[in-house]
Order: C-alpha cells, then sequence, then structure tokens
C-alpha cells in the first residue's frame, strides 16, 4: 500500500510540474499573442493580456485534441516512458524557457518540450525508442510555420494594399484598429489551441505510462484538459514583458495593417497545424509573419540582425533543452529511486 501511494503522490509532483510548465508557456509566450497589438497602439498592455488571455482558454471549446495526441502517443514508444523520462523533458524545458525569458529571446517552449523529451527518451533506451513520423512532422515545422507565418503575412500585406491604395492614410489606419481586435483574438485562440495540448499531451503521456490512464481512450482526463488551459490563460495574464519589446518593434515597426496582416497570416498558420496535430511553435509563427509584413514595404525595414538571433536560439533550442533533460534523467534515477 506504501508503494502504491509513493506512486501516486509522485505522478502528483509530476502533474504539478507539468502544469507549472504550462504556466510558464503562457507566461514566456504571452509576449508572442500582444506584441503586434500592443506595438501598433491599439490595445494598451494591461488590456490585451487579458483579451490574450481570454482567448487562449475560449480555445478550450473549439480545437479538437490533435496536438495532445502527437505529444502524448506520437512522439515515443509507449514502453519506454516512465515517471523519470517525464521527469528530464520537463526541467529541461522548463531550464531552457528560465533561460531565454531572462535574456528577453523568444524562443520556442514547444520545442524545449519536444527536445526535453528527446533528450530524456535517448538517455533512458536509445532513438530506437522513438517514433519517426512524429519526430519528423515537428522537426519540418519548425522550418515551415515561419514560412507560412511569412508567406501569409506578405500575401496579406499585399492585398490589402491594393485594395486600399486609393483610401486615405488616416481611414486605413482608424478600420485596421478595429480589425487588429479580430486578428489579435484569432491570434490567440490559436496560440492557445496549440499551446495548451502540449502540456495536456505530456500530462497524458505520464497517466498512460504510469497506469492512470488507457493507452487506448481517445481523450485524456477532463482535469487535465481544464487545468492545461487555465493555466495558460494566467500564465498570459501575467505575460513576459522582456520579450515584447523584441517582438513588437525591434524586429521591424508596426503599424494597424501591419499588425492586422501579422496575427492573420499567424493565426492561419496555427489553425492549420493544429488541425494536423502539429506542435508549432508561436514564437516562429508569429517572427515569421512579422518578418512577412515588413519585407513587404522594403527588405531595409527589416532588422536582419535581431530576427537573425531569434533564428539562433530556435537552432539550439532542442539540443539545448534535450542535453538539459538527458541530466535530470540521470538525477531522477538517484532521486525517485
Amino acid at each position: 500500500m506504501a508503494s502504491v501511494q509513493a506512486g501516486f503522490w509522485l505522478v502528483a509532483l509530476l502533474v504539478v510540474l507539468a502544469v507549472a510548465f504550462d504556466f510558464m508557456n503562457g507566461f514566456h509566450d504571452a509576449a508572442n499573442s500582444i506584441a503586434t497589438v500592443v506595438s501598433t497602439g491599439v490595445l494598451r498592455p494591461q488590456t490585451a493580456i487579458v483579451f490574450a488571455a481570454f482567448f487562449n482558454v475560449l480555445a478550450i471549446l473549439i480545437f479538437h485534441l490533435n496536438v495532445a495526441a502527437t505529444i502524448g502517443k506520437g512522439i515515443v514508444q509507449s514502453g519506454a516512458v516512465d515517471h523519470h523520462v517525464v521527469f528530464g523533458a520537463l526541467v529541461g524545458a522548463i531550464a531552457w524557457n528560465l533561460v531565454t525569458w531572462w535574456y528577453g529571446i523568444p524562443s520556442s517552449s514547444s520545442h524545449a518540450l519536444i527536445g526535453g523529451i528527446v533528450g530524456a527518451v535517448l538517455a533512458k533506451s536509445g532513438a530506437g525508442s522513438l517514433i519517426g513520423a512524429g519526430i519528423w512532422k515537428t522537426v519540418i515545422f519548425i522550418v515551415l510555420s515561419p514560412l507560412l507565418g511569412f508567406l501569409l503575412a506578405s500575401l496579406l500585406m499585399v492585398l490589402v494594399a491594393n485594395l486600399f491604395r486609393r483610401s486615405s492614410p488616416l481611414r486605413v489606419d482608424n478600420l485596421f484598429r478595429r480589425l487588429q481586435l479580430v486578428s489579435a483574438g484569432l491570434y490567440s485562440l490559436g496560440h492557445g489551441g496549440n499551446d495548451a495540448q502540449k502540456t495536456i499531451g505530456i500530462i497524458w503521456m505520464l497517466l498512460i505510462a504510469t497506469g492512470y490512464s488507457a493507452a487506448n481512450d481517445a481523450v485524456p482526463p477532463a482535469w487535465t484538459i481544464w487545468a492545461c488551459y487555465l493555466s495558460m490563460g494566467l500564465g498570459t495574464m501575467l505575460g513576459g514583458w522582456r520579450i515584447v519589446k523584441t517582438m513588437g518593434q525591434k524586429i521591424t515597426k508596426l503599424k494597424p495593417v501591419g499588425g492586422f496582416c501579422a496575427e492573420t497570416g499567424g493565426a492561419l498558420t496555427l489553425f492549420l497545424a493544429t488541425a494536423l496535430g502539429v506542435p508549432v511553435s508561436t514564437t516562429h509563427t508569429i517572427t515569421g509573419a512579422i518578418v512577412g509584413v515588413g519585407s513587404v514595404r522594403r527588405a531595409s525595414a527589416v532588422r536582419w540582425g535581431v530576427a537573425g538571433n531569434i533564428v539562433w536560439a530556435w537552432i539550439f533550442t532542442i539540443p539545448a533543452a534535450g542535453f538539459v533533460a538527458g541530466i535530470f534523467y540521470v538525477a531522477s534515477l538517484w532521486l525517485f529511486p
């Protein structure tokens, strides 16, 4: 009986750690949801974070749990997962998030989690326990999601420029200040729909591995879904102010029309990825979209050095989080024998 109790409390501790990661994910990625709408002056920061948090949580009613299924069942063979793997994965992801948040680098919480899972599994049983299809789908979208954001936002910017070429700048600005509320809401909806499901997925993975959920269950327990969406909304409300300035102004200067195009292009990319069950980075997506908007105006409008630094952070995220996760997987064997 004592060992059962110990197992339960260890699982509970890991669930709390996962929910804390989800909160941090919302906190870390809050800037992605609100940077454009704040930088264009359409909403004040305090209003924008409440606005974004509301749509983050509203996503629970709209999106199927395709991304959660990919994380929970499509990355690692179920027999290779145990509480040591989950502990290492979460600590690896959280450590990388803290480093990038501290330095104001808009890295990917999503890929930090993927890197953490991969690193912990490699430390335990090697590459044979990974599911290639799920890994490659995620890796391909590391490149594809910012490119889609770039392409869609650029096309929207060109379309809008042609539609309103005879309108006065003041009329265009006033119209898109209102329309940007729609685009910001859509982007926050997509952000919540994709990102909250990643933590649902790792909790689901843990519950399956420890026998608290069956591998053939179509969905995880309802409490995991609500806990993750609400914790992400709360994290968004507290916000990651260090990153807002980088996303909103350092890459390119935005006006409401540009903010609308960037958010709409990013939202469409997130909706597509979530429908396909691909855990993508909201940071990658919105950065690509913002660069796309800036490049339509003129190439010099984009501060390519800042964008380049962000890309380097993307490249290092998975291996860095994986390395830390491998270390903490080994530490977990000693901490939780």
